[in-house]
């Protein structure tokens, strides 16, 4: 069933109205290097851990055009767009057709930036605002009627009118291929925005920023300043820093770890976000003992995929899907003792309507709790009712046990003080 935004411009549904939470993992090489036994093990162990997207590209950075897939092929005779090798792609119909059984939806690239932006990878640039159509209204009628979204870009900047051409181009041909049938967004470069080079264009359907692999990365500001465009369009961050990543890519600054994975989560969704994309270093490359590490994997993909970051995603999902999912927002506003680090904010999203006690609601994530901090709230969303409220883990999804709240203007919440890092997330609701 289709994927479609919904009407009030800030979420994903089914095309039967049922909520779509975009809860991705990153498999940037999933077609190019693993076998179709290979990329069925991964599938099924992120279709369990409760992802219901997978991001993964078609035409692949790290081996670019000329060495061959795992089957032993590669994407296009004589890097031609123009002639696809349809035994390359045959592989990715049946890994694409796998996960769509497993309830995966396929979040594909047609290409990575480095085959229309050099500016880093191997490259090389084969596409032309004329052959990135054709490619496009290829690829896409390929693939039309799969439950997939398609994600243009790749990793690189838009810095001339030539890339902006080769993108509008794909796009277009996209459109064309599939019909209207599928959406499309664009994957931008770290620290920018889809919004800052096509939000106005026809056939984005949705913004993706990628914030970054940078500890304390404030991709709440990203998630802030898409959510506040208009015409309104829904917002995610797509990339995140990773699980497991040198932080900043440098190997002095120590490992990014499954707090940072979980803390970019909870920050983008409670701050206007539609879904979330988590990312693991040597999952995104399949690295094991056959491939040259990338940025200092520490294990390989199969160890990888266990990691704790990827097996608490699944709690956030939950816990969001358990409220009223179409009128969540986002209120910044309501949180009244945040710090000025920025690491350290704590952020929050009700059901209820701008000016009025009407909610049913407030979910807040706070980041670190010590003896000191406190987590206080402007009550007015939830002013008119009676109240109880829950501490969770977003670790194990563990709900503590519920206490009631009193009915004031504001309310100051003490987080349980067990482990660290200390994250939280309270939920109050309305009696």
């Amino acid at each position: 069933m289709k994927i479609v935004v919904h009407p009030n411009r800030r979420f994903l549904m089914r095309e039967d109205g049922a909520p779509f939470f975009y809860l991705a993992d990153t498999a940037w090489e999933l077609f190019h290097r693993l076998t179709f036994d290979e990329a069925d093990t991964y599938l099924q162990t992120r279709a369990a851990q409760g992802f219901n997207v997978i991001q993964a590209v078609a035409l692949d950075e790290l081996d670019g055009l000329d060495v061959p897939s795992a089957g032993g092929h590669t994407a296009f005779f004589n890097r031609d767009p123009a002639r696809p090798n349809e035994a390359y792609f045959a592989h990715i119909d049946r890994v694409v057709c796998r996960a769509n059984e497993l309830g995966l939806t396929v979040a594909l690239l047609p290409t990575w930036g480095d085959k229309w932006n050099k500016k880093w990878g191997r490259g090389p640039e084969i596409f032309t605002p004329e052959n990135a159509r054709a490619y496009g209204r290829w690829i896409a009628a390929r693939y039309r009627g799969a439950d997939l979204i398609w994600v243009l870009g790749g990793d690189r900047p838009v810095e001339n009118d030539a890339h902006r051409a080769i993108i509008a181009a794909m796009g277009e041909g996209v459109r064309e291929g599939c019909g209207g049938e599928q959406l499309i967004t664009f994957h931008p470069v770290g620290s920018e925005r889809s919004s800052q080079y096509f939000h106005n264009a026809p056939w984005l359907d949705f913004n993706m920023a990628q914030t970054g692999h940078r500890r304390n990365a404030p991709n709440y500001r990203f998630v802030e300043g898409d959510y506040a465009l208009q015409p309104v369009k829904p917002c995610m961050d797509g990339e995140p820093g990773y699980e497991a990543m040198f932080d900043n890519f440098n190997r002095a600054n120590g490992w990014l770890t499954d707090f940072d994975a979980r803390r970019a989560a909870w920050w983008a969704v409670l701050s206007g976000a539609f879904g979330h994309t988590y990312g693991c270093n040597a999952v995104w490359q399949f690295f094991d003992a056959r491939r040259d590490p990338v940025l200092c994997p520490v294990q390989t993909w199969r160890e990888a995929l266990q990691l704790p970051g990827a097996n608490q995603m699944r709690h956030l999902k939950k816990l969001i899907e358990s409220l009223p999912f179409f009128t969540r927002r986002p209120v910044p506003e309501i949180i009244l003792n945040n710090p000025p680090e920025e690491h350290l904010r704590a952020v929050a999203s009700t059901d209820a309507t701008p000016g009025n006690s009407d909610g049913t609601y407030i979910i807040a994530y706070i980041p670190f709790a010590d003896s000191a901090q406190t987590l206080s709230l402007d009550m007015t969303p939830l002013q008119n009712t009676s109240l109880t409220a829950a501490w969770h883990n977003p670790r194990t999804g563990e709900r503590l046990e519920p206490f009631d709240v009193v009915r004031s203007s504001s309310e100051t919440f003490r987080p349980p003080l067990r482990v660290s890092p200390l994250d939280w997330v309270l939920v109050v609701r309305k009696i």
